[in-house]
């Protein structure tokens, strides 16, 4: 109820002040939030148990989205021809790392299914406008040890007031690589798929002089049948 009485006396000040700033504040950029990130993974974990693993997928993710089967696929393509299995993985983010101005975050955590456990990264793109949230990389691997849950969600954000070289990598030969860069350059992430079928994800995170990995993710290739 405190929530709803603040919410409803901000919107009455608003309401008296539109003489004085006739601009519409609705169409004011959206400052930056680590905490949506983390809302919007836990609403898409909340999804996938609701209406199906694969719809919240398909529901959530940005346009340009890939993720890894384990080769990498255009998300949106491959997830037309998949149905929903008869028990949706769950899983739980342990941290998130958000670009400085707030619109491009990844979250990593653990996740269940079953006797099965492992962890997962997600990238997130924010619309500063309207405040829309899709994943635009995701993926995950088995582990044999499950990652044990922090008693708090780390949350840590990239440093704002200079803005770092974008960082030049190249891939092996064979390699599928693809690098990702946050719209204020604060946050990219890297991820390699080689021809083994092996992969690499790497997220890094301007720390005020370097471009600091904050998630290095390196998944074996599968085994051979």
């Amino acid at each position: 109820m405190r929530h709803l009485f603040a919410a409803a006396l901000g919107l009455s000040l608003l309401a008296g002040c539109t003489s004085q700033y006739p601009e519409d504040l609705r169409n004011r950029p959206l400052g930056p939030n680590p905490s949506a990130f983390i809302a919007a993974e836990i609403g898409f974990a909340r999804l996938a148990q609701q209406k199906g693993q694969w719809t919240a997928f398909r529901e959530t993710a940005h346009p340009d989205a890939v993720m890894f089967v384990p080769q990498r696929v255009k998300a949106r393509d491959w997830l037309k021809t998949q149905k929903d299995p008869a028990e949706a993985v769950k899983w739980q983010p342990h941290a998130v790392f958000v670009s400085c101005d707030g619109n491009s975050g990844a979250t990593t955590g653990a996740w269940q299914k079953g006797p099965a456990h492992g962890y997962f990264s997600t990238v997130w793109m924010r619309d500063p406008r309207t405040g829309k949230t899709d994943w635009i990389l995701d993926h995950g691997a088995e582990l044999t040890v499950p990652r044990e849950a922090p008693d708090f969600i780390d949350s840590k954000q990239a440093v704002c007031g200079s803005r770092p070289a974008v960082p030049i990598e190249a891939g092996g030969e064979g390699d599928d690589m693809a690098v990702g860069l946050s719209p204020d350059q604060t946050l990219s992430w890297t991820s390699t798929v080689r021809a083994d079928k092996s992969r690499r994800i790497t997220v890094r995170m301007w720390d005020g002089s370097t471009m600091a990995t904050v998630i290095d993710d390196q998944v074996a290739a599968p085994e051979q049948p």
